[in-house]
């Protein structure tokens, strides 16, 4: 192991920085919230969830070059710190700007702390276990993102106010920073090469890293695009006020939170590659039904159950691929796929789009396409290219 955070002692600190992660999709319900506040179009409205995911683009190879000097468990606390900025900003003051800013911090402290959590999390186990731990991971993501919309409609009930939620963001993270600090000890690693932007940037002439990356894009696309779309589709095709249709959200949070838990008893013996595949023809049925069926509350609803079991454990599921195809670069491996997360950014200024011209249902047509490479994305043949390069 290269850290004393394999201990046991360290595991659940560790951990615990995977449910801080899930704050970033607060910016789902947030987005639906700030537009009903500011009367603001969906073209405008989807600008948001961008600014939070766009610096995964930015950010995530000069992390990894960050963590090589200072250290995951420094580069993890720093992430921690931007995080409990983002949060106040909207709590001090309440403007359109003001989002902006707060949501471009909270996407920086994102990408610093997945691009120094998940590897930081592998190290912790052996190599035959990586896809537990990062499914465990994922698993509370889920949680902590299911776990948004209620407290800001629980806020809103309670406070009359959605963005006390931002304060037990803040104070949740506070916590966590000081438990992980006091816990978790960093050792350098004996005969790590040094990285640069051009090594980093090079792994994209490896074919295998090339479709991982383009995998995990599109699954976050997914990921972010439904968090926006779900209460706006629900208010579109249903008539339901926001503070109801945001639970659909929850829905699909708690759907995805149960999918990462049964996924990894099911990834333990079922082939990775088939396992992907059925799920995302799974996928494909359900957004199909939506789109062409989904007129009432029920029938939206189960669908978006299904779409969230099955798209549970995709990301992990990349990422342990890639995260075990080169180990001695894991820090750069890991920056080049949660660059990928920057798909958030793209996939949902492009369903404000299509949302705007012909309503949510044609959005839903984008994240279709989406789903259909994954389940195309060949895994037996990523071995084999693995096994080759190696």
């Amino acid at each position: 192991m290269n850290t004393q955070a394999s201990s046991q002692k360290a595991m659940l600190p560790v951990l615990s920085g995977f449910f801080i992660m899930g704050f970033v999709d607060v910016t789902g319900i947030a987005t639906n919230y700030v537009k009903q506040d500011f009367s603001l179009t969906d073209s405008q409205a989807n600008l948001l969830p961008m600014m939070a995911f766009i610096w995964f683009a930015v950010f995530s190879i000069p992390t990894g070059l960050l963590m090589g000097r200072i250290g995951r468990r420094n580069t993890v606390v720093l992430s921690f710190i931007l995080t409990i900025i983002a949060m106040c900003i909207p709590l001090a003051y309440y403007h359109f700007t003001a989002i902006f800013m707060a949501f471009s911090l909270l996407g920086i402290g994102n990408t610093m702390l997945q691009v120094s959590l998940n590897p930081m999390a592998a190290a912790i186990v052996p190599s035959g276990r990586i896809a537990s731990i990062l499914t465990l991971g994922q698993f509370l993501k889920a949680v902590s993102s299911f776990l948004g919309p209620l407290l800001a409609g629980m806020a809103a009930i309670l406070w009359n106010d959605w963005k006390w939620i931002f304060a037990i963001y803040a104070l949740t993270t506070l916590l966590t920073m000081g438990w992980l600090s006091a816990t978790v000890r960093e050792t350098p690693r004996p005969g790590k090469t040094h990285a640069t932007f051009r090594t980093t940037c090079a792994l994209f002439k490896d074919r295998y890293i090339r479709m991982l990356f383009l995998g995990i894009l599109l699954i976050v696309g997914i990921d972010v695009g439904l968090n926006t779309t779900i209460p706006k589709l629900l208010i579109e095709k249903t008539g339901m006020p926001l503070e109801k249709a945001g639970l659909g959200t929850s829905l699909y949070f708690s759907a995805r939170t149960v999918g990462t838990f049964v996924g990894a008893f099911i990834l333990s013996r079922a082939a990775t590659d088939r396992f992907l595949r059925y799920s995302m023809i799974l996928a494909s049925g359900a957004l199909v039904s939506v789109m062409l069926m989904g007129n009432t509350p029920w029938g939206i609803s189960v669908m978006i159950v299904m779409i969230g079991l099955t798209c549970a454990n995709v990301f992990s599921i990349l990422l342990s691929y890639a995260l075990q195809h080169l180990p001695e670069r894991d820090n750069e491996i890991s920056a080049l796929m949660i660059m990928g997360v920057s798909g958030g950014a793209l996939v949902t200024p492009l369903m404000g789009i299509l949302s705007d011209m012909a309503g949510q249902t044609a959005s839903l047509s984008l994240l279709l396409l989406c789903v259909i490479y994954l389940g195309a994305i060949p895994l037996k043949t990523c071995r084999k290219i693995s096994s080759y390069n190696k």
